[in-house]
């Protein structure tokens, strides 16, 4: 385990386990600006997934693929906005009942168009391209772990440094990030609350049909049942421990991917498969009780200096 764990074969895992996890750690960060209790990411990707999957496979075209798959994904983010944004319904319990329609509706979708429950391997649908980068890939161990990579993961980064750029250089970005830290004060300057979290739940829902797509297109080539797994939710933690910040949301996404990696790996050592699915959950709660810890520590602080001060 550790021979693998230093090996190059691990890095291209945490990369390949990472992919996902980094699209829906992006799409929570800008929901998170919008100030979106969204936890409907699941949903979200097992749509884009099965969407890509059937629109690859029956018109043969990998970019109608894709935009089957977004379109599908954006349904549900269309869904989840308008009912909490315009209908003031529970942004938990609409996640909950969206999620539970991807589970369930997806399946059903499957068993109408190839008759099992399972998956979609009877479809002839297409994968996104490995990605040889010239020169790069000719370099040693460099090459190894930079080169080779399906499209979707080079699209993964490059959206990090996208939604940084979105979130604080543009204007669309100010006005999100103005919503959600105080909705009153952006309705006196004459914003639109309502529509302006919607525009942040749609791009937030693209870039989580992204991860979606990976997972039926890249990961695997078909659409299996509940193949997302609960990488929305890992997502969503991701961005907590980020703290909206893309770039340190990246990081713990791949702290996430590198958990996964060694899951997986551990059952070629005969540990259970349980063991693999609960990884990364297992260090989420660890992180969890560090932030928790370091916020409690930071509280405590704060109250002593107000104290001293109060005291004076």
């Amino acid at each position: 385990m550790i021979d693998y764990i230093f090996s190059l074969d691990f890095v291209f895992a945490v990369i390949r386990m990472g992919t996902p996890l980094l699209f829906v750690g992006m799409a929570a960060v800008i929901g998170a600006k919008a100030d979106i209790l969204c936890i409907a990411y699941e949903g979200m990707m097992l749509f884009a997934a099965l969407g890509g999957v059937i629109g690859s496979a029956y018109s043969q075209n990998l970019f109608i693929g894709m935009i089957t798959g977004l379109l599908a994904g954006l349904i549900i983010a269309s869904i989840f906005a308008y009912f909490v944004l315009y209908l003031d319904t529970k942004p938990l319990l609409t996640g909950l009942a969206l999620n539970t329609l991807g589970t369930g509706g997806s399946v059903y979708v499957v068993y109408l168009l190839t008759g099992m429950k399972l998956d979609t391997s009877s479809l002839a649908s297409l994968q996104f391209p490995i990605v040889h980068i010239p020169i790069i890939k000719d370099i040693p161990i460099i090459g190894s772990i930079i080169s080779g990579h399906n499209l979707l993961s080079y699209i993964a980064f490059i959206t990090v440094f996208a939604v940084w750029y979105f979130i604080f250089k543009t204007r669309l970005g100010l006005r999100i990030r103005a919503v959600g830290e105080d909705p009153a004060a952006a309705a006196s300057v004459g914003i639109n609350v309502n529509r302006t979290k919607f525009i942040a739940m749609l791009i937030s829902g693209l870039i989580a049909s992204m991860g979606g797509l990976f997972m039926s297109m890249g990961y695997m080539p078909y659409f299996t049942n509940n193949m997302t797994a609960g990488r929305g939710f890992i997502g969503i933690a991701a961005q907590n421990l980020g703290r909206g910040d893309p770039v340190v949301t990246m990081i713990y996404t791949l702290i996430f991917g590198a958990s996964m990696a060694i899951g997986n790996t551990a059952q070629s050592f005969r540990l259970p498969s349980q063991f693999a699915s609960m990884t990364p959950y297992l260090i989420t709660l660890i992180g969890l009780v560090i932030i928790g810890a370091r916020n409690k520590k930071n509280e405590r602080r704060i109250n002593e200096n107000i104290s001293r001060k109060s005291k004076i």
